[in-house]
């Protein structure tokens, strides 16, 4: 600290008012303390804490009354150290305040007279506090995000080096390989060459390079692009597919490189069972593979075509439940019986296409025996034209028609009315209950009725296992 070098002089005709005022504005709390260190006047710099209550609850009490438990040791030493004029300490204290928070306050002492007198000079902290916790909640923060992004790429390092297809990442602007897994080093280097900083033309040689220039065009431009062959020397050459990803402002492409002479696909299916993957996508009937939550990993083109999607990418990633069911309950009963009892036949629902169209249809799942993933098959069958085919033949609604047309004169219309609802509620929850295998939770969410009120109608039909649900 550096005094004034002639205080007699420079300051000594100061009154007492000009004194307190200058106490006041330098700092944001200025307490006057006699030699019991009970507070005798006090001042506040700061708006904010001159129209709290403080000046009514502090004035005539010790000032060691006013802070927090474990402040009051510091506040004995800052009434020891006040004859310290020429080395001040500044010690934090928290006063309570009654919005049950702590008013953060640092202090010194100053002894004025020889009568034991001291004034005590504090600055409050409360902003200074908001910003260590502002930026403590950033560190942590900082550190969250910190620790996802170590694990998203620990993941994505195990992904890369375990999958069995040769992988590469390459700068879209240069064309040079980044990275490669080590299924790309062994397919394309032999395993004795190291893949990364070379071009992707010379992997494949010149004859490939308007090929490789006209596939990379169309990947940037359209984000991913069909599999494509390109000749080698001694096989029949390689099958190249790849997508367009962003990272760091940069375009950058992944590249699946497999043999095309190879004996299996990529899955190691042998000849027999490529031939029965060829022959479902051209199935008549649509098919889809879907995860446990229901969203679409491939289809096949008879889906494709009774959905009015143009290609399997505007399916994949969805969920099936975007086309398939009446409504979400359908999709839900379908979705739970296939994980729970493993298969479904014949659930009749409706496929709504892209542009509105709807079809009557009869789904059956299965789910893939042994499959850790869960992924469930669908067969989708068109049913409108057996629908059509057999409008001929009488249903129940048209035979109860007819015997309420016999009615007719023999009762009055009010009764014919009642009978009619009667039938067709019945029908209803009949329908309702078989296509949830009696699940009456379901089936009173699919009828838009409450669980009490389908209960109180089956009974009044009849209907089901009236014992308490199972």
């Amino acid at each position: 600290m550096k005094k004034f070098a002639t205080p007699e002089s420079s300051l000594g005709q100061l009154d007492a008012e000009i004194v307190a005022t200058l106490l006041a504005t330098a700092s944001d709390i200025a307490l006057s303390l006699d030699d019991q260190g009970v507070i005798t006047d006090l001042a506040f710099g700061n708006e904010e804490l001159a129209a709290a209550p403080y000046q009514v609850q502090w004035l005539g009490k010790p000032w060691v009354e006013t802070v927090t438990v474990e402040s009051r040791l510091k506040i004995a030493r800052l009434l020891n150290e006040a004859d310290k004029a020429d080395s001040p300490k500044w010690r934090q204290v928290n006063h309570p305040s009654g919005d049950g928070s702590d008013l953060p306050v640092v202090y010194t002492t100053l002894r004025i007279g020889n009568d034991g007198r001291q004034v005590a000079i504090g600055r409050e902290l409360r902003q200074m506090a908001a910003l260590q916790q502002r930026l403590l909640d950033a560190q942590h923060s900082i550190e969250r995000d910190y620790s996802r992004l170590r694990q998203m790429e620990t993941r994505y390092r195990l992904l890369f080096q375990q999958v069995p297809d040769a992988v590469l990442v390459v700068d879209a602007a240069t064309q040079k390989i980044l990275e490669a897994n080590p299924a790309a080093e062994e397919l394309m280097g032999g395993g004795r060459r190291k893949l990364s900083n070379r071009k992707v033309v010379d992997l494949f040689g010149p004859p490939n390079a308007e090929e490789l220039q006209a596939f990379f065009s169309r990947l940037v431009m359209l984000g991913d692009a069909a599999e494509t062959t390109f000749a080698a020397d001694g096989s029949d050459g390689y099958l190249v597919s790849g997508s367009l990803f962003r990272e760091d402002e940069k375009n950058l492409l992944l590249l699946r490189i497999r043999r095309a002479d190879a004996e299996t696909d990529s899955t190691g299916a042998p000849e027999a069972r490529k031939d029965l993957i060829r022959l479902l996508d051209a199935a008549p009937d649509g098919f889809v593979l879907a995860n446990r939550e229901g969203q679409i990993l491939a289809v096949n083109s008879a889906f494709l075509e009774m959905t009015q999607l143009a290609t399997e990418d505007q399916a994949r990633g969805e969920s099936l439940d975007e086309w398939l069911g009446r409504s979400a309950v359908d999709f839900n009963v379908l979705l739970g019986n296939a994980r729970e009892r493993g298969s479904v036949r014949l659930f009749a629902t409706t496929l709504r296409g892209l542009h509105g169209a709807r079809t009557d249809v009869e789904v059956s799942a299965v789910a893939v025996p042994e499959d850790r993933q869960g992924r469930i098959g669908f067969i989708i069958r068109d049913v409108n034209q057996r629908l059509v085919a057999g409008d001929d033949a009488p249903t129940e609604i048209e035979g109860s028609t007819r015997h309420l047309a016999e009615l007719v004169g023999k009762v009055s219309l009010k009764e014919i009315v009642r009978e009619t609802t009667d039938v067709i509620e019945r029908m209803c929850i009949e329908s309702a209950l078989e296509l949830t295998r009696n699940n009456r939770a379901s089936a009173a969410e699919m009828l838009g009725l409450s669980r009490q009120s389908l209960y109180a109608k089956l009974h009044r039909y009849g209907l089901g296992d009236l014992s308490p649900e199972n």
